[in-house]
């Protein structure tokens, strides 16, 4: 048992030792010549226009993590329906269950106007 444990540190440092010497020959071998145009902010190559810091809804995070949870959960059900016929029923009740509270989340946010694309 303890060889399989220093199997896995050894590649755990091996690893660790390739993406560090990437990192660091990148670092030495790469061209350091800075000026004012690489230093400067880049958008799109073009100059920004007044504040570099813009403040942007909460709305459009809420809207997105939303739709996260929601994709997560896809990835979650599909295989519960796809062997739902084979499942115990405790599994089919608790799947049943996970549904409900998303749809409960689903109608708070809706119900907060969340959903709306202002």
């Amino acid at each position: 048992m303890q060889n399989e444990w220093l199997v896995i540190l050894f590649f755990l440092v091996v690893s660790a030792v390739v993406a560090a010497s990437a990192i660091l020959i990148a670092w030495l071998l790469g061209p350091k010549k800075p000026n004012p145009i690489k230093q400067s902010q880049y958008e799109c190559g073009m100059e920004t226009v007044g504040e570099n810091w813009v403040q942007f809804r909460a709305q459009y995070y809420i809207f997105a993590l939303v739709f996260l949870v929601f994709d997560v959960e896809v990835a979650f059900l599909f295989p519960w329906a796809l062997a739902l016929g084979q499942l115990p029923l405790f599994v089919v009740i608790e799947g049943i269950l996970f549904i409900g509270i998303l749809l409960a989340g689903l109608v708070y946010v809706w119900r907060k106007g969340m959903l709306e694309w202002v």
